[in-house]
């Protein structure tokens, strides 16, 4: 996993621009703390940091290809090409000869054989930039599912672009605007496809390729979920998603530095260790490496809440006892939570102000911890999303309810405050931004997109509606959230449900099928229950774990008591006073306002650091 920057002006001489390439490319380090490296000539210029996974010695980047000492392509490349092997193959067959053992010359060596359609050939996760010297024509290609990110910004004579924000806001010309429709799309859990929230941002959309000339910019997608006929009965079904994610973890395994997987004691990440471990052991070599995070005191005080029945850890452990893992478990307390500096490094990692709060820094402190022992993990997530894990998968009001499914179980659960977390904003603000308004129009595009059966009953037809969304709006926050957390810490975290052939597969599964027990994920419990413990697969979903320590939210308000003492706060011009003092209030329940804070604070914060204009 690396980070890529660049920069393409047709109307500039680059080789002289190694200053802001050097800063822009400095932006990305800890996404690559292993090597970094530039190439320039006349109108492009490619940034790249290093996080050394394979092929340790020869992967360096950006790498190019050559012919009679004339340059035909250079790349800069994050990701990782499971299919790479098969891929060199046949390349060899044709011809192509090899310099490294990298997945990354074969990216190079496949867009020379194969031409702008290579990109359908790959397996992967990866967002990577390729300049075609002959043509002199940039690629932006990102993977199906959007695990790894990429943006650009246009220009007047060609683009930049980057792993993150950061490293396009290094350009001088480039400074950090949000108007009231990138505040919405901030504030709204819409994660409209190819909005970056700031203005003249843009990113690159999941299973697109996008093609810039001197003539202009042209985008082609390779690829997007498609309708198809499921025939296969349900044994046929079950047997099927057994040996895809079989073949899919033995191939997400392939490292030359230290693996391990993140167990949370769930259904999905108990699978992906017990295959992982599976896997392994056939190979003669394990026994597969875990990781858990838990909060101080929080097993032996957890209560059961509408979102989480039981705690993490003890189905943890049982994972790793049943599969003979060398397990450890990561906890936290309140103060690295509230920890302003930890706080700080989140907002860093997103460049963005809106997150999951103490589950976000919780995330980018075991990253931080399992980062000591291995370089690459493999995680659960998208599991929900593809085999229907969520609650509003099985909620009659939230299937029926015109917006998305997540908007509304949490409205029931929570109360209608709690879709925003914006009860300190002003109220003549959230009046302009009418978010109810915002999320209606992202809700009526989305499912404009969904392609359908012609035959398909209203039931079927709405329940693969509302897998789509989750598949191409939901899941995305949730694989941001964890790029951004991992790559923070040099950690590559691989996403075994993401692989597309099961995605396409389970996507026109019908929903009887996926909920043939009458339960959540019927296909994937059935698919690796002969690999776990009963009471693992037979355990209700749980999400990632927020911490129940009332000293959390007092923490936060005490530090939002101390950063709105500042009358310069920038935050203020967002903010209601009537609502902020009545928050800060001695007596007040700091639980009740606890995303209301974090969403103030985080505001704050990233005014304030990132220097943002606000047209509202």
């Amino acid at each position: 996993m690396c980070g890529i920057t660049g920069w393409v002006a047709f109307d500039q001489d680059l080789t002289t621009a190694r200053t802001t390439l050097d800063a822009m490319t400095a932006t990305l380090a800890r996404r690559g703390p292993d090597a970094g490296g530039v190439h320039l000539e006349r109108h492009a210029a490619l940034g790249h940091r290093r996080l050394a996974v394979i092929d340790i010695e020869g992967g360096a980047q950006p790498m190019t290809v050559e012919q009679d000492g004339r340059l035909l392509a250079a790349l800069t490349y994050s990701g990782e090409v499971y299919n790479y092997l098969e891929l060199r193959a046949e390349l060899e067959a044709a011809g192509h000869r090899f310099q490294t053992r990298s997945d990354t010359e074969v990216v190079l060596h496949a867009y020379l054989r194969w031409g702008h359609e290579f990109a359908a050939r790959l397996n992967g996760m990866f967002a990577f930039a390729l300049w075609d010297a002959r043509t002199e024509e940039l690629l932006l290609v990102r993977d199906r599912m959007g695990v790894k990110p990429l943006y650009y910004h246009r220009t007047a004579d060609g683009v930049l672009f980057g792993s993150e924000l950061k490293a396009v806001f290094a350009h001088p010309s480039v400074r950090p605007t949000v108007d009231l429709d990138g505040l919405r799309e901030l504030l709204g859990m819409t994660k409209t496809p190819g909005h970056a929230v700031y203005r003249g941002m843009a990113e690159v959309e999941p299973g697109q390729v996008i093609r810039i000339r001197r003539q202009g910019l042209t985008v082609h997608r390779y690829w997007s979920l498609e309708a198809r006929e499921h025939t296969d009965d349900l044994d046929t079904t079950v047997s099927t998603v057994r040996a895809l994610l079989d073949d899919i973890v033995q191939r997400q395994l392939i490292s030359d530095v230290p693996l391990c997987t993140l167990l949370s004691g769930g259904l999905d990440s108990s699978a992906v260790t017990a295959l992982a471990s599976l896997a392994l052991s056939a190979a003669g070599h394990g026994p597969v490496h875990s990781f858990a995070v838990d909060f101080v005191g929080q097993s032996e005080n957890f209560h059961a809440d509408a979102f989480r029945a039981t705690p993490d850890s003890p189905y943890a452990r049982m994972v790793a006892e049943y599969v003979g893992a060398d397990h450890r478990t990561i906890e936290l307390d309140s103060a690295s939570l509230t920890d302003l500096v930890h706080r700080d490094a989140v907002l860093r990692a997103r460049d963005l102000p809106v997150g999951f709060g103490d589950m976000d820094t919780s995330l980018l402190l075991l990253f931080r911890a399992v980062r000591q022992h291995s370089t690459v993990a493999l995680s659960g997530e998208s599991a929900d999303e593809l085999f229907g894990g969520y609650p509003w998968f099985h909620d009659p009001a939230a299937v029926a309810a015109d917006e998305y499914p997540w908007v509304a179980t949490m409205a029931e659960i929570t109360g209608p405050s709690a879709r925003r977390g914006d009860g300190l904003l002003a109220p003549d603000l959230r009046a302009r931004l009418d978010l109810d308004s915002y999320r209606a129009q992202r809700y009526r595009e989305a499912l404009a997109e969904v392609p359908h059966l012609e035959a398909a009953d209203p039931f079927e037809r709405r329940m693969r509606e509302i897998s789509y969304l989750n598949l191409t709006r939901f899941v995305r926050i949730l694989l941001d959230r964890k790029d951004r957390m991992s790559m923070a810490n040099g950690l590559e975290v691989r996403v075994p449900f993401c692989d597309h052939r099961l995605v396409q597969y389970v996507f026109n599964t019908p929903w009887a099928m996926k909920s043939f027990d009458g339960r959540e994920k019927s296909l994937l419990r059935a698919a690796v229950r002969n690999t776990l413990p009963a009471a693992v697969a037979d355990r209700v979903k749980s999400p990632y774990p927020s911490t129940q320590d009332p000293d959390y939210p007092l923490g936060l308000r005490t530090e939002l008591a101390e950063a709105t003492a500042d009358p310069k706060a920038p935050v203020h011009a967002l903010l209601d006073p009537a609502a902020l003092a009545d928050a800060l209030r001695p007596d007040s329940d700091p639980q009740a306002n606890r995303a209301a804070t974090e969403l103030a604070l985080d505001l704050n914060a990233w005014l304030r650091g990132y220097e943002v204009s606000l047209e509202l």
